[in-house]
Formats: structure tokens, sequence, C-alpha cells
């Protein structure tokens, strides 16, 4: 298993009930949802994935559950990972996914034109 079901039906449901258009693609191993062409939020196996406004950044990390997000071996400042503990709660989740969607309208998109 690649990416949480269950995690990705949560982020779902909570997408569309804001009414926000979105795509799901798969990458990085896990399973991103894009939103105006732009990586917002992702999952990868139980972990949530949450590109953030990085002058947030620091502020996030002191939120359960919330750690860099290492993947390359590097912390990649804007972008966090979200263990269960800080997604568990409806509340929680919510938060996360409102992050996101505030910082995607100002996010780089790596769209080629």
């Amino acid at each position: 298993m690649a990416y949480s079901e269950l995690l990705a039906d949560r982020v779902r449901r909570s997408l569309t009930q804001r009414n926000v258009f979105f795509a799901e693609k798969k990458m990085m191993g896990g399973l991103t949802f894009m939103v105006d062409d732009k990586m917002c939020i992702g999952i990868l196996q139980e972990t949530l994935m949450a590109r953030i406004d990085p002058d947030h950044y620091d502020t996030a990390l002191t939120r359960p559950g919330c750690r860099e997000m290492d993947f390359t071996g590097r912390p990649m400042k804007g972008f966090l990972f979200i263990d269960a503990e800080g997604t568990d709660h409806d509340e929680d989740m919510e938060f996360w996914v409102q992050e996101c969607l505030d910082f995607n309208p100002r996010a780089k998109s790596s769209k080629k034109k």
C-alpha cells in the first residue's frame, strides 16, 4: 500500500465540502491533490504531506504530529509531514487542509509552459 485510502478519503471529503476543484495525481510514491495545477496536499503511506506558507513553517512545526519533510535528506521549507497524531481529529485535519488551500494561490507551479 503506497498511501492510506482512509486518509485520502478524508482529504477528498474536505476539499469537496469546500467546493474546491482538484485533481489527483500519483507521484512521489503516494497521492497528491492538485489545486490550480499545483501540488496542494498529499499522502505518503499513513502520513499527510502539507504544502504551506513558508512564513508559517516554524510555527506549524510546533503542532502535534508535525515534522519537517525531508524527502531528499534535506528539509524542504514550506513542506511538512503530519503523522496520525496531527490528523486523527477532524479539527486538526481541517486545519491542515485550510493551511494548504490558503497558500496554494501563492505557490509556484512546477508545470512547464
